[in-house]
């Protein structure tokens, strides 16, 4: 996969990472994976667990050093933290080699058959965007932190990647491994999704995904559309969820929504 300069390395010697223009809290160093050590840390994580007002002071690390925050935490004792996850960089590809539509239309023709019993609409129109998406991602942020959802115990990190999007491929992470083992496709969805609806990548756990959106579709109709993103990106939404029809699911988690939460089973 190809990647930017990754900085983190320089933490080993500078733990507040003055040097890089920042001031981390206590933290440490993760390069563990299903094959054992990567040659380069993965990511950054802060041994506290995260507390609204971290997210905000940290979002800098984008600017000074290509490092991107996120959440990272779970709800069982054995997922809440990454070095107890499986990842494998090795796995990944690049996201910006692959089409998002064309990414979607493939999952769409495989999950949708049966289900949907409908051929792939296409890409859901741009929404406007009435927010800034990184003052947006802060307060999806705060309020995980502050223990309003299910995510418990999150710790903040710092993750070296080209763009929010590509987090999950810059891990290596294989939350979606019984949906799509190469995450950077749905990376490059998710990238999409940054330029359509202002998200970023907020929290990620061993198996699920959390993005706040700053253009969320405004209209029943519009939210139909991007319900049925969804559906390709993670079927198990649906068919797994408290809404089991694109409407209904359009309706209760998209319209309007300003943070998207994926699950695979």
């Amino acid at each position: 996969m190809a990647t930017l300069p990754n900085q983190l390395p320089a933490l080993a010697a500078d733990p507040t990472g003055r040097s890089l223009g920042l001031r981390l809290p206590p933290g440490a160093l993760l390069d563990t994976t299903i094959d054992g050590p990567w040659p380069e840390p993965l990511l950054w994580r802060a041994d506290a667990p995260a507390a609204p007002g971290d997210w905000l002071r940290l979002a800098s690390a984008r600017r000074s050093a290509g490092l991107h925050p996120v959440l990272v935490g779970g709800v069982g004792l054995s997922e809440r933290h990454p070095d107890r996850w499986e990842l494998s960089p090795d796995l990944m590809s690049y996201p910006g080699d692959h089409d998002a539509e064309d990414v979607l239309a493939e999952l769409w023709e495989e999950w949708a058959a049966g289900a949907e019993d409908a051929d792939w609409p296409g890409l859901a129109a741009a929404g406007p965007l009435d927010a800034d998406p990184d003052a947006c991602a802060t307060e999806v942020a705060d309020s995980l932190a502050s223990g309003a959802g299910w995510l418990k115990e999150s710790h903040l990190a710092l993750v070296p990647a080209r763009r929010s999007a590509d987090i999950p491929a810059a891990l290596g992470w294989c939350g979606p491994a019984n949906h799509e083992n190469d995450v950077a496709r749905l990376c490059a969805v998710l990238r999409s999704w940054e330029d359509r609806f202002g998200i970023r990548v907020v929290a990620l756990t061993f198996d699920q995904l959390v993005v706040s959106v700053a253009a969320p579709p405004g209209t029943p109709a519009e939210a139909e559309a991007v319900a049925a993103e969804h559906f390709a990106f993670c079927p198990d939404n649906i068919t797994q969820g408290h809404h089991t029809t694109l409407r209904a699911y359009a309706e209760h988690e998209v319209l309007g929504a300003r943070s998207w939460s994926f699950w695979w089973d």
